[in-house]
């Protein structure tokens, strides 16, 4: 049985502050053995109207931990 998904960032195509927070959080992840998923907002009409202005949006278990960019150390932090 696989581990559900902790971690989900929330983005857009070209978004340069998404592809910095994807990699910090991929970085850390890794180094953690653990999943995380990336969603495109422009997909879902429900995510887009939530989210537009304020990806990236980096959640864990759930709950809204960082927009716009990711603190490693307090990313890190979160996970433990």
């Amino acid at each position: 049985m696989t581990p559900p998904t902790r971690v989900v960032v929330y983005s857009r195509a070209g978004c340069h502050l998404c592809e910095d927070a994807i990699a910090i959080v991929d970085q850390i992840c890794d180094r953690h053995g653990m999943a995380y998923s990336v969603v495109d907002i422009d997909g879902d009409d429900s995510l887009l109207q939530q989210y537009a202005d304020k990806v990236p949006v980096t959640v864990i278990d759930g709950v809204e931990h960082a927009i716009w960019w990711v603190d490693p150390d307090r990313f890190e932090a979160a996970l433990r």
